[in-house]
């Protein structure tokens, strides 16, 4: 297009429309133009056009391509324009580029005079440009660009260590997070076991050792008036035995609260229900023919109880049992269990002789174990009230927040009008 003739356009009226002479030269001819052209004097172009980086541009302001350029940090658009010289035929200027860092080998652009670069991490960048003129002579040296794009403070190598500091300072304060409740877990444990083991010699010391000891002056005493008294001897010996039926019952007592149940880990409510049949299958009191009658009483929706807790619970309600079962003489027993959602209940009412007040209020009664009740109630966070009169039953009341007695929180109620 921009080299030798120009050859006419549509029909052509001049017929030859080339031609060539005695001296070499070449002629071509239309219907307004006549051309030229002799080989022999024709010249290459062996000048390199100088080349220029004319400007840079990063969404959409410009920078001068002069001095070493910065461009902020979240440039995206970059925009370099650059230049090759050659008056022969500038048309025919090709370019190839290269950017360090981002281009792995040179970049043929053409004729095109701009080159375009988007999401550019940050960091330093050289940009190379070189140019060839109309009969493919390149400047090898061309053109070069430095700039460099800023890095954003998340960006940046001291922000990157920061993070990585953090994430370990985390790892390492989850781990001795982990570890203290793991210590703490093991000290409750531990302490649990070391109450269980001292409420165990308590019992054992307060029931069974005073009741072996009583029998054992008992059977000194009838042995000393065994010769002389055999009838009061004889009467000191049933007392003994049956003081020592009664230490042999409190054993028993005993290992059952240290027993733990299948059906105490899955409804609180059964278990005292199976104890209940159990006691009544195994009455023996001569006072009355007749065990008497239990009921079982739930009222709310049964929910999933810390098992610490529903194990102290079902020993509570146990030991309430056993008195109504073999102390109160009643004919009626009744178990009531509540859940709420405030807190968790558990009453056991029969209509016995009950307790004497001042009795009660001393304590004198051990074998009672209301002690050791009290005690328990208060190491899971409960409350426990005992009422009873002589000849008006007796009944035992347990109270325990719902924070400390369930395994799983209930969602809470909405406080708007409407709420449901």
């Amino acid at each position: 297009m921009f080299d030798g003739a120009v050859l006419p356009q549509g029909p052509r009226r001049l017929q030859p429309a080339v031609g060539k002479s005695p001296d070499g030269r070449l002629w071509f001819v239309s219907d307004t133009v006549l051309q030229v052209i002799d080989p022999s004097r024709l010249r290459r172009n062996r000048i390199p056009p100088p080349v220029y980086v004319e400007d840079v541009r990063a969404d959409g302001k410009d920078y001068s391509p002069s001095a070493r350029v910065g461009l902020p940090p979240h440039s995206r658009d970059v925009e370099i324009s650059y230049a090759g010289l050659s008056f022969t035929t500038p048309q025919k200027v090709r370019f190839r580029y290269r950017l360090d860092g981002r281009d792995g080998e040179w970049q043929d652009a053409g004729t095109r005079r701009q080159v375009f670069y988007s999401d550019l991490p940050p960091g330093q960048y050289r940009f190379h440009v070189m140019a060839s003129n109309n009969d493919g002579v390149w400047n090898e040296a061309g053109a070069t660009l430095d700039f460099s794009i800023a890095a954003a403070y998340y960006q940046t190598a001291w922000f990157r260590s920061g993070v990585v500091v953090a994430m370990l300072a985390l790892v390492w304060a989850l781990y001795q997070f982990r570890v203290r409740q793991l210590a703490h877990e093991f000290n409750v444990r531990l302490e649990e076991r070391v109450n269980e083991r001292t409420r165990i010699a308590r019992d054992l010391h307060d029931t069974l050792l005073q009741s072996f000891h009583g029998v054992m002056f008992r059977l000194q005493g009838a042995a000393n008036v065994l010769p002389e008294r055999p009838l009061e001897a004889k009467q000191r010996l049933e007392t003994a035995l049956e003081q020592g039926t009664h230490a042999i019952r409190e054993g028993r007592d005993a290992v059952q609260g240290l027993r733990a149940s299948t059906t105490v880990t899955n409804d609180v409510a059964v278990a005292l229900s199976t104890l209940g049949e159990e006691l009544a299958a195994t009455q023996t009191n001569d006072a009355y023919t007749g065990a008497p009658r239990l009921d079982v009483a739930i009222e709310g929706t049964p929910r999933d109880l810390r098992p610490i807790v529903r194990d102290d619970i079902y020993r509570i309600g146990s030991e309430a049992l056993r008195n109504a079962f073999r102390h109160a003489r009643a004919r009626r027993i009744e178990v009531e269990i509540r859940y709420e959602d405030r807190r968790f209940q558990l009453r056991v009412r029969d209509d016995g002789r009950g307790i004497d007040g001042a009795a009660l209020d001393a304590e004198r009664i051990k074998h009672f174990g209301v002690g050791g009740m009290r005690e328990r109630s208060e190491l899971i966070g409960g409350q426990l009230e005992v009422w009873s009169e002589a000849g008006m039953g007796t009944e035992v009341a347990l109270t325990i927040p719902a924070a400390a007695v369930y395994a799983t929180p209930h969602a809470r109620r909405g406080f708007w009008p409407f709420a449901g």
